[in-house]
């Protein structure tokens, strides 16, 4: 599991997002409890449709002002992983 640092709410207060992988069962899970919010990414999945349901994701839980920022993070940090 990694842990990295992304800003959601102000700029001086960065926020856990912890990113688990299972090469075995081949996905990654990518949580942020401070948002009470989880996501998972399998490896077959195109980065496109992947990229659109992240974004539908992430509207219902991070401010609209920082959906895209933080979900091009998440895609960098999984596919790092």
């Amino acid at each position: 599991m990694k842990i990295r640092k992304a800003v959601l709410f102000d700029e001086r207060t960065p926020t856990n997002v912890y990113i688990y992988e299972n090469k075995k069962e081949e996905y990654i899970v990518v949580a942020i409890p401070d948002l009470e919010w989880s996501f998972l990414i399998r490896y077959e999945e195109e980065t496109e449709t992947l990229k659109a349901r992240l974004v539908s994701s992430l509207a219902k839980a991070a401010p609209k002002e920082h959906i895209e920022m933080l979900a091009n993070k998440l895609l960098y940090w999984a596919r790092e992983m």
